[in-house]
C-alpha cells in the first residue's frame, strides 16, 4: 500500500480529490457552483432524471455553472426503482453527454426507505457493463452482493453508509470494512454522510472515497460544509495512511518511565 495521498483512479482515469458530491438541493445555480468549487471535487454526480443538462433546451442547465471541461460529470439513475426504467436513463444520460460512458447506477427499493433494490441492481449492472458502460454502483453493505457487483464488471462499489439524505453517518463500519477488505476496485462511502467526521471516518476504515450531496446542499451554510467535507476526507485519509495506535483497555503513559532525570 502506498504511503503517499495521491489521488485514485476509475475506469482507467486518475482524481486528485477523492470527493465527490452532488448537484441537487441547492438553493440555486450559483449556490451549486460555489459548493461544488469550495468542495475541490472532481467528480459531480448529476440525477438526470431531476436536473437539467441538456434534456430541456430552454431551461437553465447545469453545464453553464458546471462545465465538463472542468469536472467528471457522473449521470446517475436516482428516483428509478427496477432495472429496466435504471437503463434508460443511464443509456439518456450517455446521449445527452456525447458518448460518456462512467455513469452511478442507483435501483432504488421503495420511496420511504430509498434502500437499495439489489436484484435489480444486479440485473441493471450485467445489461449495462455488457452495454459498454463504467459502472459505478449504490448497492447495500452487503460484502458478499459488492462482490458480486464486482464480479460483473463493475468499476466501483458504493455502499450505503445509511439511508439517503438521513444524515445518520456510518452505522455499520464492520460490513463496510468487509467489503474494503475484499474488494480490488474502488470502495466509495454513498448515502447517509451527515457532517464532517462521518466522512472522515468513512476515509479512516480505509474507503477510497465519499459521495455525498445533502450533508452538504442541506447544511445552514452548504459553501463553508463543503470546504468542512473537503478538509474531512483529505484527514481521514492521511490518518489512515499514517496508522492509527491500537485501542486498549489501559492506559498507556505518554512520557516513558526510562531514562527519567529524577
Amino acid at each position: 500500500m502506498s504511503k503517499e495521498n495521491t489521488g485514485f483512479t476509475i475506469a482507467g482515469k486518475t482524481y486528485s480529490s477523492r470527493l465527490l458530491v452532488g448537484s441537487g438541493k441547492y438553493r440555486d445555480l450559483e449556490q451549486t457552483r460555489l459548493a461544488t468549487e469550495a468542495s475541490g471535487a472532481d467528480i459531480i454526480t448529476v440525477a438526470i432524471r431531476r436536473v437539467n443538462i441538456g434534456q430541456d433546451p430552454n431551461a437553465p442547465s447545469l453545464l453553464d455553472v458546471v462545465p465538463p471541461s472542468r469536472y467528471t460529470i457522473l449521470p446517475n439513475s436516482a428516483g428509478c426503482y427496477n432495472a429496466k426504467d435504471a437503463i434508460y436513463t443511464l443509456q439518456l444520460g450517455r446521449e445527452l453527454l456525447g458518448g460518456h460512458k462512467l455513469c452511478k447506477l442507483e435501483v432504488l427499493g421503495d420511496e420511504k426507505s430509498l434502500f437499495p433494490n439489489m436484484p435489480e441492481t444486479l440485473i441493471a449492472a450485467e445489461i449495462l457493463v455488457k452495454d459498454g458502460f463504467d459502472v459505478m454502483v449504490y448497492c447495500s453493505d452487503d460484502p458478499i452482493q459488492a462482490k458480486m457487483l464486482e464480479d460483473i464488471g463493475c468499476v466501483a462499489v458504493m455502499p450505503l453508509a445509511s439511508l439517503i439524505g438521513s444524515g445518520m453517518g456510518i452505522l455499520n463500519p464492520w460490513n463496510l470494512s468487509l467489503i474494503i477488505e475484499r474488494a480490488t476496485v474502488p470502495v466509495l462511502v454513498d448515502a447517509g454522510v451527515g457532517t464532517a467526521s462521518d466522512a472522515a471516518i468513512a476515509m479512516e476504515l480505509g474507503c477510497d472515497g465519499v459521495l455525498m450531496n445533502t450533508a452538504i446542499a442541506g447544511a445552514q451554510d452548504p459553501i463553508r460544509m463543503a470546504r468542512a467535507m473537503r478538509l474531512a476526507v483529505e484527514a481521514g485519509r492521511e490518518a489512515f495512511l499514517a496508522g492509527r495506535i491500537p485501542k486498549r483497555f489501559s492506559a498507556s503513559a505518554s512520557s516513558p518511565m526510562s531514562g527519567r532525570v529524577v
